[in-house]
């Protein structure tokens, strides 16, 4: 059962990002285009937890996994203080 929910967060953050960055192409808002890179990096956090915790239990990429979260955050803080200026 947890490996569908993996998925299904993973799945759900790519339709997020896929949103995000075709609404931007179509507007040229910023704020839309950090929101979606941000959704993109955290579907590739997902698919890290899957990873990480179905398809090799015994390995450990709690460090990579917590680098994309930052990175992700990271790009959206970004472009929160950048389109405010």
């Amino acid at each position: 059962m947890a490996e569908a929910v993996y998925i299904l967060c993973a799945l759900t953050s790519l339709a997020c990002a896929v949103l995000l960055l075709r609404a931007w192409r179509r507007t040229r808002m910023k704020l839309l285009l950090y929101s979606g890179l941000c959704f993109a990096v955290f579907t590739l956090n997902n698919v890290l937890l899957f990873v990480d915790l179905v398809l090799i239990p015994e390995g450990d990429l709690s460090l990579e996994r917590t680098i994309t979260s930052l990175v992700g955050a990271g790009v959206l803080l970004f472009g929160l203080i950048w389109d405010v200026s």
